[in-house]
């Protein structure tokens, strides 16, 4: 297993011996607990600063009052926003997600920052996850090599990362009480692994805590997850932070492996002195927690206050890594000539795909749904960005396609709101007849019509999973009479996670998707429709055609029997200063283990709407001439890529592997490598992407460590996991 020879970390060493025997007990306590919402002490007589903590994974939020959720109401305290986490996995890149850490990093620092909380790298098991829209994907490989150019963009600038949410938080429905029952092999292979590949190979500075339980215990307390796994097999030398009220207890934590509780002091306060002094937990144990802090606070240079928040952020350098990451994350999903007289008759008799856009015979485009002008910045509950500039998908049309063209805007349906989730009504309401009628005389007169549906930050949010995939606020309905009235239909979704999309699809000549993209995502939404930018994203998870396909559904261990309702959230709890100690206990059995989402549609033959590492292009691209060799860290896989359109394009080419004679299970095929590669007009590359060993090891739960199973292996290439024209099979030794 590939890691680092060295961290960073273990460069103080002397020093930090140093320091602890300058300090009292008192002071190393204080150090491990919150001293602000988002912060930890330091030393200020040893000129030790405080850990001031960034929320959240795609923009630094604003400033708080030091002891509530409230806003500081700065003037200097904007960011960018960030596409968020399925966006950034959507483009397959690990040198843009470099670049998204490191922009992210200099914000951070430009406000005073320590350490960014994120990435968010935990397994989307469930479409309807309330943060599947800031995970990255269903996959080990893509979210760990993600993880890791993140991590590494982020402190190579200088702020540590805080990788979360540790570990097999995967939903959001009664996170704070849930037990996660797993075996040892499937929690290794798929849901640690993008952590263990973040902390061994890309030196991660910071860890987070979990709310759920993980085979019986508190995350926060797992000395299994924190001390056996996370740092004696990974050697992992940082500190851990928990989740914002996620400290069950005092002693079981601190000897656990866990370093800060956020935000209060309720455990690692008044209660660890106390447990020191009575000599129920050693001061040797409170020293090593205190050294693993200092690791970090010495490595990660401090920013003095009066310089915090001196200087703009959102700036052009900062807006224009979030503009490049949104380009390549948008993934046309769909884009077919309209067939049928009427339709023919509106094409002008050209059987053409509707995107790009054609701009010399579309003049009068009808933008309709509320998508179109809602920003996405806030919402929900949970983190967000006060950003100085969001470019909606209706005021991108408008920059990109304004002159001479005529666009008229719609809002046919009443986005689901912040009052409706508070009286707990559904996102599931029928179609608006007013709203509805507007829309459809719009796009009567229209040459184009671009539909925006698809869900919003109230709809996805921290603290509640989704009931459905349905589209809400009766888009589908909306959908079937726009199409009626005008069938040149371009249907945009604009959502987190996967959502059912048979209605529009069937509808729509063109499908796209363009996630929570960030300050910049309505520009380079305009960019791709009319041609601008050629689609190349992909989709980091696999879209089911309904619920019950998806494997936590299908084998009936999600959603977990809840008999009370009101169990309310752990998180929430502790913002309105409510117990979260009387709750039912609830198992969630991963039942499906390793089969994660396209493994189980592959073992169980369950064909998705669409799947995992789906996109099309403006472009096509052939796949030739496969060459497997042999290297000392595994296999170089080489094959020709040709792009013989007539558009300059990007490609993500995957390669994947499978072993059907393998003697342990597993699943019909794995992603083991992938790379995004530029071609121009008529170009041809050679293509090389490497298959590392450490990739192609297998858990053995009995070693406790990873194993290269030797025999027959076939290795896949293509531009999905649904489309893998090239095969070549080796023999491992």
């Amino acid at each position: 297993m590939p890691a680092i020879s060295k961290s960073r970390l273990l460069n103080f060493e002397q020093q930090i011996d140093s320091i602890i025997q300058s300090m009292t007990l008192e002071e190393k306590i204080a150090m491990l607990h919150g001293k602000n919402m988002f912060s930890s002490a330091g030393i200020e007589r040893l000129g030790i600063a405080d850990m001031e903590y960034a929320d959240g994974p795609f923009g630094i939020r604003e400033e708080m009052e030091p002891h509530s959720w409230n806003s500081a109401h700065l003037t200097t305290d904007s960011a960018t926003f960030f596409p968020t986490g399925s966006a950034l996995a959507a483009t397959w890149s690990t040198e843009w997600t470099y670049n998204y850490g490191r922009a992210m990093s200099r914000e951070a620092r430009l406000r005073g920052k320590d350490m960014i909380l994120g990435p968010a790298i935990n397994i989307q098991r469930i479409p309807t996850g309330g943060r599947t829209y800031e995970y990255l994907s269903e996959d080990p490989l893509l979210s760990g090599m993600l993880a890791m150019a993140y991590t590494k963009g982020a402190q190579d600038d200088g702020t540590a990362v805080c990788l979360k949410h540790y570990a097999l938080n995967n939903q959001e429905d009664s996170r704070g009480f849930v037990d996660v029952h797993i075996s040892d092999r499937a929690m290794h292979e798929i849901y640690l692994r993008p952590f263990e590949m973040a902390v061994r190979e890309a030196d991660a500075w910071g860890v987070m805590a979990a709310y759920n339980k993980v085979n019986g215990r508190w995350c926060s307390e797992n000395r299994h997850l924190l001390t056996d796994v996370l740092r004696d097999q990974w050697g992992f030398p940082g500190m851990v932070i928990s989740d914002w009220g996620g400290v069950h207890s005092t002693v079981d934590a601190v000897t656990a492996g866990m370093n800060v509780e956020m935000p209060g002091e309720r455990f690692f306060g008044k209660a660890l002195l106390d447990s020191v002094k009575a000599g129920v937990v050693s001061e040797a144990v409170i020293d090593q927690r205190v050294r693993e802090i200092l690791r970090v606070r010495l490595t990660v240079k401090p920013i003095a206050k009066e310089v915090a928040n001196s200087k703009p952020v959102g700036n052009d350098e900062e807006m224009l890594t979030a503009l490049q990451v949104a380009r390549r994350s948008i993934v046309l999903l769909k884009n077919e000539p309209i067939v049928g007289k009427r339709a023919l008759k509106a094409a002008k008799n050209q059987p053409w795909p509707l995107l790009p856009i054609n701009l010399t015979s579309v003049k009068n485009i009808a933008v309709i749904g509320e998508n179109a002008v809602m920003k996405m910045a806030l919402g929900g509950v949970g983190a967000g960005v006060k950003t100085r500039k969001e470019i909606t998908p209706l005021e991108g049309l408008q920059t990109v396609l304004g002159g001479g063209k005529k666009i008229t805007y719609a809002p046919g349906y009443k986005s689901f709101d912040r009052d409706s989730r508070n009286k707990r009504q559904s996102p599931q309401q029928p179609a608006d007849s007013q709203l509805l009628a507007e829309a459809v005389k719009v796009a009567k007169g229209a040459d184009l019509v671009i539909f925006f549906a698809g869900d919003n930050r109230e709809v996805e949010t921290e603290g509640s999973d989704r009931k459905s995939i349905t589209l809400p606020s009766g888009q589908d309905e909306l959908a079937q009479a726009l199409a009626k009235a005008n069938p040149r239909l371009v249907t945009v979704i604009v959502a987190g996670g996967p959502v059912d999309v048979s209605t529009v699809s069937e509808v729509s000549p063109a499908l796209v998707v363009s996630w929570f993209n960030g300050s910049m995502g309505g520009l380079a939404l305009a960019e791709v429709l009319n041609g601008n930018i050629v689609p190349s994203g992909k989709l980091p998870m696999s879209w089911p055609k309904k619920l019950e396909d998806v494997p936590a559904y299908a084998t009936g261990t999600y959603p977990q029997n809840v008999a009370n309702n009101n169990q309310g959230d752990i998180f929430v709890d502790i913002t309105r200063n409510r117990s979260n100690d009387r709750r039912q206990q609830l198992i969630a059995d991963y039942a499906e283990q390793d089969l994660v989402g396209y493994r189980w549609y592959d073992c169980h033959d369950v064909a998705p709407a669409y799947p995992f590492g789906y996109g099309l292009s403006y472009a096509t691209f052939a796949y030739s001439n496969l060459k497997v060799a042999p290297t000392l860290d595994g296999y170089d896989v080489s094959f020709t890529l040709a792009n013989p359109s007539q558009f300059e394009a990007e490609e993500v080419a995957q390669v994947y592997v499978s072993r059907p004679a393998s003697r342990i299970e597993r699943p019909v095929k794995e992603l083991k490598g992938f790379s995004r590669v530029s071609l121009k007009r008529g170009e041809s590359k050679t293509v090389t992407i490497p298959l590392r060993r450490s990739d192609l090891c297998h858990w053995d739960e009995a070693a406790q460590t990873w194993m290269l199973e030797p025999g027959e292996m076939s290795i896949l290439v293509g531009g999905s996991s649904a489309e893998l024209p090239l095969r070549q099979n080796i023999i491992i030794h």
